[in-house]
């Protein structure tokens, strides 16, 4: 892996659900990505699992991880993934957001859910570097715009700004999808084709009113939680700047397009 450099990108990716670790294809890819990356000093994650206003800084100390899902094989539930904390992150964190109108919180026993975790465990396996999650305080994209933009000093000392939701996500709508590598429904391919146009054409204004602007909208995100995080990742980048896809195709219907910015 690289070695650190002084301004370091920022990802959107899908994270998927805790049998990703059973896809050859999308670790591998999850994998390559990391290793092309300079190495981070620690991570600072917003997942689409873990909706709290107001902001709250997650663990800054290694504890339990969130398993919040149900219904799988036992297997999955005993997953671990022992980061370092990162409490020097959480400080420049409340340092850069707090105010009055934006007060932080803490939540000292809250760990890693799975939309943090399972994408880092195929990135960094070694789980060597700290990390720490805060939470989406509202869904509204100019309020999670404006977020990324307060955390985006953060890329000049090393942190590695993670949003991880999914490009499209219905999941009634998966059930009807033909298996793992099943042909994508009509809405789940609408949107992510235009998805795909208008973050690599810089179109920031559009990205954030996308359910207006996009097709399919309401079908590719009945909730827009997962699609959510983005919109941190687009205020951390450049602005203007587009953003560069490095994972893109299907899962059971689903668009796993993530992208890189920087």
């Amino acid at each position: 892996m690289p070695v650190h450099t002084d301004r370091m990108p920022v990802l959107y990716l899908s994270h998927g659900a805790p049998p990703l670790a059973d896809d050859a294809t999308w670790t591998r890819q999850l994998a390559d990505w990391s290793a092309d990356l300079p190495k981070p000093r620690s991570i600072l994650i917003v997942s689409a699992h873990w909706e709290e206003a107001p902001l709250t800084i997650g663990a800054t100390t290694t504890v339990p991880l969130v398993y919040d899902f149900w219904g799988f094989p036992e297997h999955y539930y005993r997953v671990q993934y022992r980061a370092p904390g990162a409490p020097e992150l959480a400080t420049r964190v409340r340092k850069l957001l707090h105010s009055t109108e934006t007060p932080v919180h803490h939540a000292p026993d809250r760990g890693l859910d799975h939309g943090a975790y399972v994408p880092l465990v195929e990135m960094f396996p070694g789980a060597d570097v700290p990390v720490l999650q805060v939470s989406m305080p509202s869904l509204d994209p100019v309020q999670l715009y404006d977020l990324g933009r307060k955390l985006a000093p953060l890329r000049d000392e090393g942190v590695l700004i993670i949003g991880s939701g999914f490009f499209t996500h219905n999941l009634r709508a998966m059930q009807t999808v033909d298996g793992v590598n099943g042909a994508p429904p009509a809405w789940s391919a609408e949107f992510d084709h235009w998805g795909a146009q208008t973050l690599a054409s810089g179109a920031v204004d559009a990205v954030l009113d996308f359910q207006h602007k996009a097709p399919a909208a309401q079908l590719a995100h009945p909730r827009t939680e997962h699609f959510a995080p983005l919109f941190v990742s687009l205020g951390a980048g450049e602005e203007g700047s587009a953003a560069r896809t490095v994972i893109d195709g299907y899962w059971y219907g689903l668009a796993k397009r993530s992208v890189q910015l920087g």
